[in-house]
């Protein structure tokens, strides 16, 4: 439930976690660390000293290399096996400062370990009666404080750590538990240091003079360099052949046994507290439920609107605001981007007879000088198409706001929601038409005089040509370029052969006629390529502002 963050929509539900409380000295690191298979030590194997509170994560991961994270201040602080101990003491200063000082900020301790035990354990400070040097004198007070508000509430399970050596009724910490859970219907008391204190252990726990309503697991805590598994086999060897330790019953001793006993009873605990947490979250749901549908119920309208204007041509709603005929706008935009791809018709032929008779003056080939001026005719397609496609969706998201705006006038708490999602579903239609045009450019560009309508160019060529007399004439005066046409030998064109100006009006009026083909083609397959770009966004993208 915590993964798929259910809190953040307000559903609140408690926090089951195993509290680890004991007397300072009582072998609270050891327990846990033999719970989690990972040491809590400094190198010079002294125990960490919790200054805040330690919320461990364990989960039980198949992965064989464990993965280690700490979670504080708002961060995440990856970590290993070896260099735990000092993530958690930078991160202790962090919240709670150099020395010795406390805080009640935790820090989350994630391990993701192959056969850890699927638990949730809070570490708190050891209890401490008297301050030792640089600790605050009210050190018992604030350390009560801290413990008090973590077994307080009724999810908490409480594990109690009581050395074997104590009477136990003396331990501070049985004071504190007794305070919240007088029974010890959620008490575990684990009783650590057994070897050390094996005598009349057995007659302690079956007293069970301090009520531990859970029971109590006796465990040897690990000595030295020992590794987990090695401490474990001394464990069970301890138990089973000590003269007073091996009389206790196996299902109270060992660490393994601590571990399954947590495991069901905060399993307990959940099945305890999930019907809540599902009531919880249905009425979360329910209340959820009639702003959805009107969301949804308004949105449904809205994509009969936007059908009507921008597929169907009906201005019903808008009829006096010109800018909301959609079909009549868009077919003005396309003939000026039509317009745009056909420049005038004397200028073209000015542009070409100047570069190719120059060319032919030097015997290239006029086919290849074809197609390097219809490849850099080309080039001008790019920003006369992007533009378009700018303006064209511009224009589509500025109708979607209109339109939005109108249907949810009466429900401005969705406004903002589904005008940020129409931006955003809009942007993402307009970088791919422009990606779109890209590829449609490049293609004429690479495949530059290619058509399977030969004969209809074959026809535009005849008719252009018939322009011949007309353009020679005009050589033959002041009509065109005046002084700037000259070759490279400074001979104005009119004095050129004629037989040169033939063949530069010859290429020019292939060009011409090449272009008026591209131009088309360009302006249909834009048409197209939008027309259904906005269908498909009116009838099934618009889908995604409802998610």
């Amino acid at each position: 439930i915590r993964h798929v963050k259910i809190m953040k929509e307000g559903v609140q539900f408690p926090t089951i976690s195993v509290v680890v409380i004991g007397d300072k000295s009582s072998g609270k690191t050891s327990v846990l660390e033999s719970l989690a298979g990972i040491s809590l030590s400094t190198r010079g194997g002294q125990p960490i000293c919790t200054r805040v509170p330690l919320i461990m994560r364990l989960q039980n991961h198949p992965n064989l290399n464990p993965e280690l994270f700490l979670e504080f201040a708002g961060k995440t602080v990856p970590t290993d096996e070896q260099h735990v101990s000092a993530a958690i003491s930078l991160a202790t200063e962090e919240i709670a400062g150099k020395g010795k000082g406390l805080s009640n900020n935790p820090i989350t301790l994630v391990v993701k370990k192959n056969g850890v035990p699927n638990l949730t354990i809070v570490d708190l400070p050891g209890i401490t009666r008297v301050p030792v040097h640089g600790q605050p004198e009210d050190i018992h007070e604030q350390i009560s404080k801290i413990i008090m508000e973590f077994i307080t509430p009724e999810e908490s399970i409480i594990l109690n750590v009581l050395p074997a050596s104590v009477d136990f009724c003396t331990c501070e910490s049985i004071r504190l538990s007794k305070k919240v859970d007088r029974t010890g219907r959620r008490t575990l008391a684990v009783v650590t240091r057994a070897d050390q204190s094996p005598q009349g252990l057995l007659d302690k726990v079956a007293a069970d003079d301090v009520s531990i309503g859970l029971g109590y697991v006796c465990v040897r805590n690990r000595i030295g360099d020992e590794s987990f598994d090695e401490a474990r086999e001394e464990e069970a060897r301890l138990f089973d052949t000590h003269p007073h330790l091996s009389k206790i019953d196996k299902s109270i001793v060992g660490i393994p046994v601590l571990a399954e006993w947590l495991v069901c009873i905060q399993a307990g605990i959940i099945i305890k507290f999930l019907p809540e947490i599902v009531r919880k979250i249905n009425e979360k749901l329910t209340s959820f439920s009639q702003p959805c549908t009107t969301y949804k119920h308004i949105l449904d309208h809205a994509k009969d609107s936007l059908r009507k204007i921008l597929l169907q041509g009906e201005f019903g709603e808008y009829p006096d605001e010109n800018a909301m005929h959609c079909t009549a706008r868009l077919a003005e935009m396309l003939n000026m981007y039509s317009e745009a791809l056909k420049p005038d018709a004397q200028d073209i032929s000015n542009c070409f007879a100047k570069s190719l008779i120059d060319k032919i003056r030097v015997l290239e080939e006029s086919i290849s000088d074809f197609r390097a001026i219809l490849e850099n005719k080309m080039e001008a397609i790019y920003p006369i198409s992007f533009i378009f496609i700018e303006n064209v969706w511009d224009y589509v998201e500025r109708v979607f706001v209109r339109v939005l705006s109108r249907h949810y006038e009466n429900h401005p708490e969705f406004l903002p929601l589904v005008k940020r999602k129409a931006q955003k579903l809009i942007a993402m239609k307009k970088k791919q038409s422009i990606d779109w045009a890209k590829d449609a450019v490049e293609m004429e560009m690479k495949l530059a005089d290619y058509t399977c309508h030969r004969e209809h160019y074959s026809a535009l060529y005849r008719k252009l040509m018939a322009d011949e007399d007309e353009f020679l004439e005009a050589f033959g005066g002041n009509n065109i370029g005046g002084g700037v046409f000259r070759n490279a030998d400074g001979v104005h064109l009119r004095e050129m052969e004629t037989s040169l100006k033939e063949e530069a009006f010859d290429v020019a009026t292939r060009v011409r006629a090449y272009w008026e083909m591209v131009s088309t083609r360009m302006v249909d397959n834009m048409a197209l390529h939008l027309r259904f770009a906005v269908r498909n966004l009116v009838t099934q993208d618009i889908e995604a502002l409802i998610t």
